[in-house]
């Protein structure tokens, strides 16, 4: 059996815990790692994750296959970029202006979020996915490929070896994967949008 890639999410809130849990579920291993340090993180893993590996932002980047983003938008410049090079990036950020405020490099519409995050890791392969999915559903929508009902998560990116590889995991934690296309249909997945928080089949993604 070909060996799963090793999961580090970056960002320990409700989001980046639930993905933890759904990927520790299908058999990843999974690294986790927040702006305050592993020693923070102590309860989390005891009560919620047991299993999950508490690391070092920078830890978690250079010793992981598949990286997930899930920090407030704003934090991204707290990244260091030359570490993410030929790394498989998951952005699950969103823009929300009501909850972040302004940010001046993601208001002009024409380019999306995660087109200015593949700018910013200039090296990485940037896949844009997990997102568009209420944090809580990730556990409760989940089920086998064999459901007719299976819930779908789509995904945009570049790179198309890189898309392979996350839809493999997006199919893991129980969903139907939805390749959209290029990093810049990325606006289809944004908040406001009807995609966004929509549970559709993949049949219903695909004509949204």
């Amino acid at each position: 059996m070909k060996h799963k890639p090793t999961i580090g999410i970056i960002g320990a809130g409700r989001l980046g815990t639930a993905i933890a849990k759904q990927s520790l579920k299908a058999g990843y291993g999974v690294q986790i790692a927040n702006s305050r340090g592993p020693e923070s993180l102590g309860l989390i893993i005891n009560v919620l994750l047991p299993g999950v590996r508490p690391a070092l932002v920078d830890e978690v980047v250079k010793s992981s296959d598949i990286i997930v983003l899930a920090i407030p938008l704003n934090r991204y410049v707290t990244l260091r970029p030359e570490l993410f090079a030929g790394k498989i990036v998951i952005d699950a950020m969103n823009y929300w202006p009501p909850t972040e405020g302004d940010i001046t490099e993601f208001m002009d519409e024409a380019v999306t979020s995660s087109e200015h995050i593949q700018s910013y890791l200039k090296g990485a392969k940037v896949v844009k996915t997990l997102n568009h999915t209420a944090y809580h559903e990730l556990e409760q929508h989940s089920l086998p490929p064999s459901d007719l009902k299976r819930r779908a998560i789509a995904l945009v990116g570049d790179d198309a070896e890189a898309k392979v590889t996350v839809a493999a995991l997006v199919d893991a934690i129980g969903f139907e994967p939805v390749d959209l296309g290029v990093l810049s249909q990325g606006h289809r997945l944004q908040p406001d949008t009807p995609l966004f928080n929509a549970r559709l089949t993949a049949a219903e993604i695909i004509t949204r």
